[in-house]
């Protein structure tokens, strides 16, 4: 039957917060394209908001649109930012800054596709591989449904969803949260007690270190590549960080360090481990990124 209630059209914000965070990396943005696509439907004529059988495919079909424009332009501003641009880290729901006015921490649903390894992996997809995939493979939308957020057949959608798994790859077995949180926390008593040794002992030889300060706090601007080079850069960063406190947090749903002082977030960290060894660390200290943590504990 078509026509709908508000409070029934407000309830589709959970989900379309969701998939735009998990299509653009960047809550602040995901926020800003659902309350687009909220204002575009109130703005629809009575009788034409009445004849829409289906409001949360409606809104769905538009958030996706303005997520896959704002993806388009993504990649020039990111020509123009400062060092790499990473993913915006979430902290547990137990954790968030409840000072920000409207809580996202009810809306976000912290699993597997909003790992910082998996949001990187999304960030080297086409848009249109990105949306199809999201959208597809995460939320189990049907191709005809994309295809209306694409503008293409839904033979094409599924064909873009089909390059971007092959981004993904085949993939290895999952590491069990218990296994990231022991090379998690090796890692922060080695980082603590300026272990060298133990440091290169739990980082793959080959681990990369990626950071992301935006020009507005200090990090390398280029990743850090090999154990023994990352190992060294930390401990050096630990002489000159008196004061700074390391946690085991969570982090888009896995175990990662935060780094305070005087109880403000100023780091997070996150990682992907692989045989017991950190492969991967991405480390964001862009203060824009780090709004919802606010002041940790």
């Amino acid at each position: 039957m078509a026509g709908t209630s508000t409070d029934e059209t407000a309830g589709e914000r959970r989900q379309l917060i969701n998939v735009a965070y998990r299509l653009l990396g960047s809550l602040a943005e995901a926020e800003d394209a659902v309350q687009e696509a909220y204002a575009r439907w109130y703005a629809l004529p009575r009788g034409r908001r009445e004849q829409i059988v289906s409001p949360g495919a409606w809104l769905t079909t538009v958030t996706g649109r303005i997520c896959l424009d704002v993806l388009g332009s993504a990649r020039a501003r990111r020509e123009r930012y400062v060092g790499a641009w990473l993913p915006e880290p979430l902290p547990d729901r137990a954790e968030w800054d409840h000072g920000q006015g409207a809580d996202p921490a009810d809306q976000m649903v912290l699993d597997e596709s909003v790992t910082m390894a998996f949001l990187v992996v999304l960030e080297a997809m086409t848009p249109a591989e990105r949306v199809a995939f999201v959208l597809h493979d995460v939320f189990r939308y049907p191709f005809a449904e994309i295809a209306g957020v694409l503008g293409r057949t839904p033979a094409a959608c599924k064909q873009l969803a089909a390059s971007a798994r092959r981004r993904v790859g085949a993939g290895r077995a999952p590491v069990t949260a218990d296994g990231q949180a022991d090379a998690v926390r090796r890692v922060r008593q080695a980082w603590e007690t300026k272990d060298i040794a133990a440091l290169v002992d739990v980082l793959d030889p080959a681990a990369v270190m990626t950071a992301d300060g935006g020009g507005m706090a200090g990090a390398v601007l280029h990743p850090v590549e090999g154990g023994a080079r990352i190992a060294q850069y930390m401990v050096a960063i630990a002489d000159k960080a008196p004061g700074l406190e390391l946690l085991e947090r969570s982090v888009n749903g896995a175990p990662g360090l935060v780094a305070r002082r005087g109880g403000v977030v100023l780091t997070v960290a996150s990682f992907d481990v692989v045989d017991g060894r950190v492969t991967r660390i991405w480390v964001v200290r862009n203060p824009e990124k780090l709004r919802p943590w606010g002041r940790d504990g």
